[in-house]
């Protein structure tokens, strides 16, 4: 089998080397791409002298680099991993061989923290979480939705649309999996700290928040039924509430009173019907969509 070692990066100039030479060792007939998304020190050059095969990706974002990686690489197998010597590359062997012998298209290495540094607490509260939520909301059973150490097999990564640009890119390749009904697995992998000098590029509020619009707007586009007739609920429910004392005093004595609050109850039980009948329509929509990404999915052998 070919193997592609993917490994996208930013100003990792103090940790490259090494990912690319460990990488290499374990996997010493896999070919290893280094994806530099401009980096303003010498990452390209030094992953380059490591024995990488260096491609600048000039758009900004994570996501971007991985569309375009996704896009010009082609292999039978492919490892995904950050560029920030973090994970073990002494486990992708185990996480190949689970994908091929179980014959399936993404084995996720669930990060098992060496010591305390390795997890700053806000990223760990969030990964835990994002992980409840996704749970919640696509019956998800994945253990940590985060890792960005990944491997595929050629048939997701070339059916794969990549549709965010930044951070949240493993949200989405966690989600399409879900809603595809892909199958995957997971594999607890070592995670240590980053070296001296190497700084992480994640804002915990702000790419927490990018990752959970991101999440709605998927829910959105997977399961719009759910989402629209939860709001469909809620705002049943407080149409109800609003008017219930002017139901009441108009049974009591025949007099609305209370004019302004019967015109919006009325109000925001016409909204919610609204967005009941959006879920149903885009539902059908979106159900039309997955159909024909399943198609293309099983066009790939």
């Amino acid at each position: 089998m070919k193997v592609a070692v993917l490994i996208p990066c930013y100003n990792e100039e103090c940790t490259i080397a090494e990912v690319v030479t460990s990488f290499k060792k374990y996997l010493p007939s896999a070919i290893v791409y280094v994806y530099d998304n401009c980096s303003d020190d010498d990452t390209a050059k030094i992953a380059k002298e490591a024995g990488a095969v260096v491609v600048t990706a000039r758009i900004r974002g994570k996501g971007n680099v991985v569309r375009k990686m996704f896009t010009d690489v082609n292999a039978d197998v492919y490892v995904m991993v950050d560029g920030d010597s973090t994970y073990t590359a002494a486990d992708a062997f185990k996480m190949i061989d689970t994908l091929v012998e179980e014959k399936i298209d993404m084995v996720v290495a669930v990060r098992r923290e060496k010591s305390e540094a390795a997890y700053r607490l806000g990223h760990k509260f969030g990964n835990r979480l994002f992980n409840f939520i996704l749970e919640l909301l696509f019956n998800s059973t994945f253990r940590d939705i985060f890792s960005g150490y990944r491997v595929f097999s050629r048939r997701f990564v070339k059916t794969f649309p990549v549709m965010t640009n930044g951070f949240d890119i493993e949200t989405e390749l966690s989600i399409h999996a879900l809603t595809m009904d892909i199958p995957w697995a997971e594999i607890d992998s070592d995670y240590t700290e980053r070296p001296a000098n190497s700084f992480s590029k994640l804002n915990t509020f702000k790419d927490g928040l990018k990752i959970f619009f991101r999440i709605i707007k998927l829910l959105k586009e997977t399961r719009p039924l759910f989402l629209f007739g939860s709001i469909f609920m809620g705002l049943f429910l407080l149409s109800i509430g609003i008017s219930y004392p002017v139901i009441t005093t108009f049974l009591e004595t025949g007099f609305v009173p209370r004019l302004p609050t019967a015109v919006l109850a009325t109000g925001i039980m016409m909204i919610s019907f609204l967005s009941l009948v959006c879920g149903i329509i885009m539902d059908s929509v979106s159900k039309t969509r997955i159909e024909m990404k399943k198609l293309n999915y099983l066009q790939f052998i």
